[in-house]
């Protein structure tokens, strides 16, 4: 009986493949540690900052407040009502990711997103610790631990782990006074909430920075997914010049002297004594009437001489040379390392550069790229600049006209209106007060809309009402219409609620109606 056919359904995952980047040296691996060192600094150092806000109010410069329902931003005070500023930030967020897409790829991925930030770092960690990527290939393909691999290792995950409860603590003090919250941490005095925040933090740290890597990147994040809507033909993006570098081989640099000189020679026959036409690209010096010629320069090699300079550096293991791929964070490395490679063998930069589809076409036929600005500067990034500046501009316009003064005014239905025992309508309504100042101020209650109503506080004398600093207080205020006015026989009388902050005159208004005898 013939054996039956292997039905096992197909293994759909492959096991990750450890990535060793190698050291590269370049104006994009600079741009990147200075970014890495810029970011790391603002998000290390910006709970430290100091900010004098009064005797009652926390003096941290960037704090959310969750006890008290507040976020403080320098001098800029957020109140859970005015959440639409924190929504407005992050509507500016979204569109600032698509503008950057749209016009420069994955830039945000490849430079400014923690999970890259803190890959390096760990990476950087790694490398200072076991050496470049040779040295920890060798480490990570020896089987037998022995003292030294043992000894490395532990010493760079226990680095790593530093950072990564420097990284968790560093998060919880955004949301209390950090030097306070230190000692308590310290002390064991700090709320369970807090150790719990640090020792999620620590291990997602832990390891999505020093384990997972770039899985998280492709597997974990939507945005190599999403990222597609946002690129089109005008996008500059990491790419390869395959015109320029095919066909490749170690053997090229020999090959190119010889084939060189036999395109120059044919070139200078065809020329004649009255010259000819050359095309600038993709055959330097070569006659475009000339079929000899470029027969002759078709068969030089390309610049690539397949090195794998570009593939050793990339932090996604993946080889820009097989063309876009959706696990490229246009990180720029590789440019670095062909950049370098093409000054060691004579050859201009520029193998591998940021560029566009159009710029390819363009090459191909023997014309100019078209300029950078002409990239960045079109319609759809002009849209997103647009739509961007006019959210920011919403927002500052917003913080400038808000008051420091607010007031809710909501009637008490039932009952609508009383009548008092000389005919004296009276409605009651609760009022609100906010006072957004660092000290207590006096408000000043009053009330437009007909000269006959009256207002008078439950439990006050007069009109005026203590707010305390940074607070707001409930207030029960009571409206009356003598008996024979007119605003007392009428079913509504619209009216206008008035609060003035008597130490520098600011005003607030709520508008509301007064309900009279008409009602039944």
């Amino acid at each position: 009986m013939a054996d039956a056919p292997d039905t096992a359904p197909p293994n759909l995952y492959a096991a990750r493949e450890p990535i060793f980047p190698k050291k590269v040296y370049g104006k994009f691996r600079n741009l990147k540690w200075a970014i890495m060192a810029i970011t790391l600094g603002i998000y290390y150092i910006t709970p430290w900052i100091r900010w004098d806000r009064g005797p009652n109010l926390p003096d941290q410069a960037v704090l959310i407040d969750l006890a008290n329902r507040r976020f403080y931003f320098f001098w800029i005070e957020i109140w859970p009502h005015e959440f639409y500023f924190v929504a407005g930030l992050l509507v500016m967020a979204g569109l600032g990711l698509f503008l950057f897409t749209s016009a420069l790829g994955r830039v945000w991925c490849g430079y400014a997103c923690p999970q890259t930030v803190w890959t390096d770092l760990f990476i950087l960690v790694e490398r200072w610790i076991e050496g470049d990527r040779n040295a920890r290939l060798r480490l990570h393909r020896q089987s037998k631990w022995d003292f030294r691999k043992a000894r490395l290792r532990l010493t760079k995950w226990i680095t790593w782990l530093l950072i990564a409860v420097a990284t968790g603590g560093a998060w919880i003090f955004y949301f209390a006074d950090a030097p306070t919250l230190l000692v308590d941490l310290f002390t064991l005095n700090a709320h369970p909430v807090a150790y719990t925040t640090v020792a999620i933090l620590t291990a997602t740290t832990f390891v999505f920075g020093g384990f997972a890597r770039e899985q998280i990147c492709i597997y974990a994040c939507p945005w190599p997914r999403i990222q597609a809507a946002m690129l089109d033909e005008d996008t500059l993006t990491v790419a390869y010049r395959e015109w320029r570098g095919e066909p490749r081989g170690k053997s090229n640099v020999r090959r190119r002297d010889a084939a060189k000189a036999a395109a120059a020679e044919a070139a200078s026959r065809a020329a004649g004594p009255g010259g000819a036409k050359y095309a600038p690209t993709p055959y330097p010096g070569v006659p475009l009437n000339d079929p000899t010629a470029i027969a002759a320069a078709k068969e030089e090699p390309g610049d690539c001489i397949d090195c794998m300079a570009c593939v050793n550096v990339c932090p996604m293991g993946i080889d820009i040379r097989d063309g876009q791929q959706m696990e490229c964070i246009t990180c720029a490395l590789c440019i670095d390392a062909c950049d370098d490679i093409m000054a060691k063998i004579g050859k201009p930069r520029g193998l591998i550069d940021y560029m566009a589809l159009t710029d390819e076409q363009n090459e191909r036929a023997g014309k100019p790229p078209r300029p950078i600005i002409k990239h960045i500067l079109r319609p759809r990034t002009l849209m997103y600049s647009g739509l961007w500046a006019l959210v920011g501009v919403g927002l500052v316009f917003a913080l400038f006209i808000r008051s420091d003064i607010e007031m809710t005014v909501a009637p008490v239905r039932n009952p609508t209106f009383v009548t008092m025992s000389d005919g004296t309508i009276r409605n009651t309504y609760e009022v609100r007060l906010l006072n957004k100042h660092g000290e207590a101020r006096p408000f000043v209650l009053s009330v437009t809309g007909d000269a006959a109503i009256r207002l008078s506080l439950e439990g006050i004398e007069g009109d005026t009402i203590t707010v305390p600093a940074d607070d707001t207080t409930n207030q029960r205020v009571y409206l009356e219409a003598p008996a024979g006015s007119q605003a007392a026989q009428s079913a509504r009388t619209d009216v206008r609620l008035w609060v003035e902050d008597e130490a520098n005159g600011e005003r607030a208004s709520k508008s509301t109606v007064f309900n009279g005898k008409a009602q039944r």
